[in-house]
């Protein structure tokens, strides 16, 4: 969602109960990620808490238990940086399908936030940092925002 051509989107965050679900691996990017979110969801209205995992391995479970216990939308923040075995793509590969699959299985947004990267210094240009070109925190929180919003209209105000 960054650069020329992002949407614009309503993050409009009143009445909405978010939850930033968040890794605790690579902390100087993962507490960028969470100072973005949580200035998107500051701004927006929206009423939200923190929830820290140990890794992003865990993010779906956890993300799947707070929309299941009511909240709106989940945003999903964690940081896995390549090294020299497949458990890379393991990690990457079950963080990314079980966000979707709690997604569509509770049919409530999960923005997702999750860097997978080659290295550190990919993760410190896109958290959200000072002289970060990007801040991947942010854009998550605005699309389960927004996703929350299209779902609201669909559903007619009501939650499912």
């Amino acid at each position: 969602m960054s650069g020329a051509g992002s949407p614009e989107l309503d993050v409009d965050g009143t009445g909405l109960r978010i939850v930033i679900v968040a890794g605790l691996w690579h902390d100087e990017i993962t507490n960028g990620l969470i100072a973005g979110a949580t200035r998107t969801l500051e701004a927006s209205g929206a009423e939200f808490s923190l929830v820290r995992v140990p890794g992003s391995f865990e993010l779906p479970v956890v993300a799947k238990a707070a929309l299941d216990a009511g909240a709106d939308a989940v945003v999903a923040l964690g940081v896995i940086i390549r090294g020299g075995t497949p458990h890379f793509e393991y990690v990457s590969a079950a963080a990314t399908d079980g966000l979707t699959r709690v997604a569509l299985d509770t049919g409530r947004p999960v923005g997702f936030g999750v860097l997978t990267l080659d290295d550190e210094q990919q993760g410190l240009d896109r958290a959200g940092l000072a002289g970060s070109k990007e801040d991947k925190g942010r854009e998550a929180a605005e699309a389960a925002l927004a996703t929350a919003r299209v779902l609201r209209r669909v559903w007619g105000g009501r939650n499912a």
